[in-house]
């Protein structure tokens, strides 16, 4: 049976025509499901009652289980488990800004970054729209907090799903949905071109950030075999495309790894690379893990590098580090919790 919370607005207005009815009332259904946040077809008072039992022959309200929570200063880390026994994570990270909830778009990944807790368990399908519109969902009701940001950076990577995380910004996007504004919704990638090339004619004002990690295409071969398939010389001319198209700033993701990608040397490939582009270069200081040989930057090379980066005027941040007190790398704690059951 289809879960209702993977229907956007025009889908459910399609529903309701379809059986002779007014458009009115995918309004009405979005008003309990995403306003009032009833989790029952029979709550709804204002829906006849042969109509609700309708709804409940065509659709689902089955929601996520929460397996695991670890909690740390502003972070709070959740294991959640699927209708079919998966398990994904999420992450709800406090701002100064606001609340910004990290959310999972696959079960694993088949990208294959050799630093990545998430793709060492190969991706077993994709999420549907309405396992990540939960996600949001479950979280504000847990935590009483509303979110204010979100974030497709946790396990899976986005464009490999495509058709359904667009489906899921359209409905938490919706002014009669979640009603998320675009500017407060960014999607991750590592770099899937002909998807990017999609995303930058969507219409939406969401923000785009790129996996990059890497300053040159042998080492980033290294790290993102994605790299193979869309070397540097193809992704840098598209995303200089999409600034031009969309006339928004891109984001550079960029892990810093011991003694890997982290030398002065990278770092003016790097200005090199971007040098002229409307861009932020986010630093991303490595979250060890004990199943991955990579280790974290020193403070002392971080600073080198990102001195190196503002000296040549890039405009650079270095990612405020969440969770030292809960498993803090990407898809860490799915593989914890698979390893010890």
């Amino acid at each position: 049976m289809t879960n209702i919370y993977g229907k956007t607005i025009e889908q459910l207005e399609e529903y309701f025509t379809n059986m002779g009815l007014k458009k009115f009332r995918a309004r009405q259904i979005y008003d309990w499901l995403y306003k009032k946040r009833v989790l029952s077809f029979d709550e709804m008072a204002n829906v006849k009652k042969d109509l609700r039992e309708q709804l409940k022959k065509d659709y689902s309200m089955e929601q996520l289980t929460i397996l695991d929570k670890q909690e740390g200063v502003d972070v709070v880390k959740y294991l959640l488990e699927l209708k079919d026994h998966n398990k994904i994570e999420a992450v709800l990270m406090k701002h100064d800004y606001g609340n910004s909830l990290c959310v999972s778009s696959q079960v694993g990944c088949n990208m294959g970054c050799s630093f990545c807790e998430s793709g060492r368990l190969k991706k077993v399908r994709n999420l549907s729209s309405e396992e990540m519109v939960l996600q949001v969902l479950l979280i504000e009701q847990d935590l009483k907090i509303r979110i204010t940001h979100v974030v497709l950076m946790g396990i899976g990577e986005p464009f490999d799903n495509y058709e359904q995380v667009m489906n899921f910004i359209d409905i938490i996007n919706s002014p009669y949905g979640i009603a998320l504004g675009s500017r407060h919704i960014t999607v991750s990638t590592c770099g899937i071109i002909p998807k990017i090339k999609d995303f930058m004619h969507h219409g939406k004002q969401v923000n785009i950030a790129i996996s990059l990690h890497a300053s040159n295409d042998a080492l980033r071969q290294q790290l993102m075999p994605i790299d193979k398939a869309y070397p540097l010389s193809e992704l840098i001319p598209v995303m200089k495309e999409y600034i031009k198209v969309t006339n928004r700033r891109v984001t550079f993701e960029y892990i810093l790894l011991r003694d890997i990608n982290d030398h002065i040397k990278e770092a003016d490939e790097l200005v090199h690379l971007l040098k002229g582009m409307n861009c932020t270069i986010n630093l991303i200081p490595y979250n060890e893990t004990s199943h991955i040989k990579y280790k974290r930057s020193t403070e002392k090379q971080i600073s080198a590098f990102f001195d190196y980066l503002k000296q040549h005027k890039m405009n650079t941040t270095i990612r405020r580090e969440f969770g030292s007190t809960v498993s803090a790398a990407c898809g860490q704690l799915r593989s914890n919790y698979e390893e010890e059951n």
